[in-house]
């Protein structure tokens, strides 16, 4: 890797949990100079604008949580224990956490609704890779018969998306994990009812 990529990785690297954890608009250039240590125009050199650097900060952040999803969902096993493991990294996330300031895709799409619409276009990229993983992987499992025909993949991937980012807004207003240890046990156990 050259110096520059290097450079740039170290700026998205410093930056992300600046943004994850102040949002876009609570994030100024001078908080990211400090965290970086690089000077202003350093930084520009880099990313043309403050929400190029916003953009490749959330690619850093969301690919943390949806790496670790990927992995569950595509590792060994049954469907139902991958959609187990899966719904488990939630558990794991919520304790340790890989980024300071919890899940970026809740973050990024409460923040960037309207305002930000590239920023919003990124979040929607990166929610749309998390329900397809989990609706490809509930169609197999309906294909192979290991779950019921009824369990329509995309209303059980509404469902289990919503439940855990709910539990982590919840979680996170209340500071403690016990809302995500809840919705895990409960989409746990909804899982193994559908099985067959």
């Amino acid at each position: 890797m050259r110096k520059g990529e290097r450079t740039r990785r170290a700026i998205v690297e410093r930056s992300a949990p600046v943004f994850n954890t102040k949002g876009y608009f609570g994030t100024s250039m001078s908080e990211l100079v400090r965290e970086t240590g690089l000077e202003k125009g350093s930084i520009y050199n880099h990313f043309g604008s403050k929400e190029q650097l916003a953009s490749a900060a959330f690619d850093f952040s969301a690919e943390l949580v949806l790496g670790r999803l990927e992995e569950a969902l595509d590792g060994e096993g049954r469907v139902l224990e991958r959609l187990v493991r899966a719904v488990e990294v939630h558990r794991t996330l919520a304790e340790d956490r890989p980024i300071q300031g919890g899940c970026p895709i809740l973050n990024m799409a409460i923040e960037a609704d309207d305002a930000q619409a590239a920023l919003r276009q990124k979040v929607r990229q990166a929610m749309d890779r998390w329900q397809d993983l989990i609706v490809r992987t509930i169609r197999e499992g309906i294909a192979n018969g290991e779950l019921d025909p009824e369990a329509g993949p995309e209303a059980l991937a509404t469902i289990i998306i919503s439940t855990i980012e709910g539990a982590v807004m919840m979680s996170k207003l209340y500071g403690d994990t016990d809302h995500v240890h809840r919705a895990v046990n409960h989409l746990t156990w909804h899982l193994s009812s559908l099985a067959r």
